[in-house]
């Protein structure tokens, strides 16, 4: 279920993000680029329909992916950059957000907003930068499958193997598709090496 991106332009675009010289416009636009590379490979197998469009020598049928099935989620703040990428490339598709907020004690998650349209039987795809604990992703994947989605796939820059195998445990019916599995977490849950707060980079907010 967990497919780490191999690619040296998609590992050459992560390192770049650990760069602390980075800065805040450059890093979104990398994560949205990463973003891009992520979805060819996750969406690489999806059946295209087809469809009458009239081209520079009349009408004729094309293969399309169907956009109107697949429903993007962000969790909030850090998969902004992301979602804005993809529903980019498939402008058709509805987009979802839900919030959550790590308490610093437990390192657990509270979800605190849940703004998702009618997912029943389509393509539910979520971003999430980072997977340090799982937990966060693990509640968004639990909020998500109440909707009864056809398919999760979930789209991720960086992973610790603790948070992974957390996931997978929980969830062994989805899909992830992750730019990096880094070496482990830290003793305070973050990923190590990681790049720092991913919100916190894309937008400049200070630590």
């Amino acid at each position: 279920m967990i497919h780490e991106i191999s690619n040296p332009v998609t590992k050459t675009l992560l390192n770049h993000l650990r760069e602390m010289q980075t800065d805040a416009l450059r890093f979104r636009h990398i994560v949205q680029e990463i973003a891009r590379l992520l979805a060819y490979e996750a969406l690489g197998s999806e059946t295209l329909e087809e469809k009458m469009i009239t081209t520079w020598q009349g009408e004729q049928l094309f293969g399309f992916i169907n956009e109107e099935d697949l429903i993007f989620v962000s969790i909030l703040r850090a998969g902004l950059p992301m979602i804005e990428s993809l529903t980019a490339l498939f402008p058709k598709a509805p987009a979802g957000f839900l919030a959550m907020k790590r308490d610093e004690k437990t390192h657990q998650s509270v979800l605190y907003y849940d703004r998702i349209p009618e997912c029943k039987g389509k393509t539910v795809v979520i971003v999430d930068p980072m997977v340090a604990t799982g937990g966060s992703l693990c509640d968004a994947i639990s909020v998500i499958k109440t909707k009864l989605p056809g398919k999760i796939i979930s789209l991720n820059l960086i992973g610790s193997p603790e948070g992974l195998t957390v996931v997978e445990q929980k969830h062994p019916d989805i899909e992830m598709y992750i730019a990096q599995v880094d070496e482990k977490l830290n003793g305070q849950m973050y990923i190590f090496p990681g790049l720092g707060d991913a919100g916190d980079r894309s937008y400049n907010t200070p630590s």
